[in-house]
């Protein structure tokens, strides 16, 4: 179940993005991909100069992170956080604001990852006129990325 936050409901904001995936791997080799914030830039190629603060390798309850994607610098924090199940970040950068979900549900050949994002502000409308489909396109390119990772293993320490 995903919680939005007032104004970040689908039918609420001015941007959404929903994107699917099945991969053959554990929900904890997933999860440890994705909590790894800081690796993202070497296998997706949409995130740049992550750093979490305080110095943290892997994201946890309530890490603040700073990275940039879409070509925007992000201040963005985790708002929940279940091991293996569900982590979620609401991000704030020049003309956009944002709450990202990643849910993984385990199945019996491995999981199935879902992503969702929602976003506003006046960057966020533009980007979305100008380029209707590349939110979804660059989710999907995570989540296929990811699948790749994930289906090779866990990541080394």
């Amino acid at each position: 179940m995903i919680n939005w936050p007032i104004g970040y409901s689908p039918d609420k904001a001015a941007v959404h993005a929903r994107n699917e995936i099945d991969i053959q791997a554990t929900p904890d080799t997933v999860w440890s991909w994705l909590v790894r914030a800081k690796t993202w830039p070497s296998w997706y190629s949409n995130s740049h100069d992550v750093v979490i603060e305080g110095g943290a390798s892997i994201l946890g309850p309530g890490s603040k992170f700073s990275w940039k994607t879409f070509g925007v610098t992000l201040s963005s924090r985790v708002e929940e956080f279940v091991p293996n199940q569900k982590i979620t970040w609401s991000s704030r950068g020049m003309g956009v604001n944002s709450f990202h979900v990643f849910l993984i549900e385990g199945r019996s050949s491995g999981c199935h990852v879902l992503t969702e994002e929602t976003e506003n502000g006046w960057l966020a409308n533009l980007g979305h006129l100008l380029r209707p489909r590349n939110l979804s396109e660059k989710h999907q390119l995570w989540l296929v990325q990811l699948r790749s990772k994930a289906q090779g293993g866990l990541p080394s320490e």
